[in-house]
């Protein structure tokens, strides 16, 4: 429920969800959905849960506005407001201001109304970074933020500076299996992240490469910034193991027969029916192997991610 929201709040029988459910699912980790869509969808829920309230808030009486305060009580300290954008406030929020908390609603006003309109009080407003969903089946949100630590060099527990937007570009169940197909839809585009899931376990492996892939040849790209890891399961986000590149000239192979190629054999795809001669090897090219075994693994799963900044 966690990892596909949409599929809850989309359903014809979403309103029937139980308010402690409804809290508790929006209050996990995991959970990926905007916070406009939250909004949306906690006043669906309001609403249905009063059928004699109007779904046009301008068709609400006072009472009618009382009542859904009073159902969406608990639900309101969860919505993260600040990281709404104006318009958003105004086209979806601001209509249903008689809801929420008087202290609350005059600081959104003021937030998003009146000083982003008064021109001599320029307003700098530091937001919390709003999570996105993210097209994955392997991995959820709190990957994507650690792995945006690990691409800015910072420590875990800093602040992060950047959530980079992970664009989609490639999976093996819809794409296939191939390093033909890897090299033809990733080849010529930089800053990926290789995301595998290991096949008959819980093991999620990945490299960032902050260059472009090529299929011409068989040759090392250079960069100080790649890194690979590992996860021993997607559940347990702290159990992983982080591997920067050691020898820079030998950060990156291209090769028509194998991609994505990490180091001499650090992090190598290779392989026919689900890269079933995958393997990871200690080289010395990166700084720590990310693997307890040298076995040959097959792929499960693999997406490949273009980095953008947000």
């Amino acid at each position: 429920m966690s990892k596909e929201p949409e599929k809850i709040f989309n359903s014809i029988d979403f309103i029937s969800i139980s308010e402690t459910c409804l809290i508790s699912l929006i209050q996990h980790d995991n959970f990926q959905m905007s916070d406009i869509q939250v909004w949306e969808h906690v006043l669906k829920w309001g609403i249905a849960q009063n059928p004699q309230i109007s779904s046009e808030p301008s068709n609400c009486s006072k009472d009618d506005f009382n009542t859904l305060k009073n159902t969406l009580q608990q639900f309101i300290p969860l919505i993260k407001f600040n990281n709404l954008t104006p318009n958003e406030f105004v086209d979806k929020v601001y209509p249903y201001k008689k809801i929420l908390p008087k202290e609350l609603r005059d600081k959104l006003i003021k937030d998003f109304i009146i000083q982003p309109n008064n021109k001599s009080e320029p307003k700098t407003i530091t937001k919390e970074i709003s999570p996105k969903s993210i097209d994955s089946k392997i991995i959820t949100l709190q990957h994507v933020e650690l792995i945006s630590k690990w691409i800015d060099k910072l420590e875990i527990t800093d602040k992060i500076k950047n959530l980079y937007e992970f664009k989609l570009i490639l999976r093996g169940s819809r794409d296939g299996f191939s390093s033909r197909k890897f090299h033809e839809i990733c080849d010529n585009k930089p800053r990926t992240i290789s995301i595998i899931k290991v096949k008959d376990s819980n093991e999620i492996l990945g490299g960032y490469n902050p260059l472009t892939w090529d299929s011409k040849g068989g040759y090392y790209s250079i960069t100080k910034n790649s890194f690979i890891f590992s996860f021993k399961n997607k559940e347990n986000i702290g159990n992983y193991v982080l591997s920067r590149v050691k020898n820079e000239n030998c950060a990156i192979f291209n090769h028509i027969d194998g991609g994505p190629l990490f180091g001499r054999d650090d992090l190598y795809l290779l392989g026919k029916n689900g890269y079933d001669r995958s393997f990871c090897s200690y080289s010395g090219y990166y700084d720590k192997s990310i693997r307890e075994t040298k076995d040959h693994f097959s792929v499960e799963e693999y997406e490949i991610f273009q980095i953008l900044k947000e």
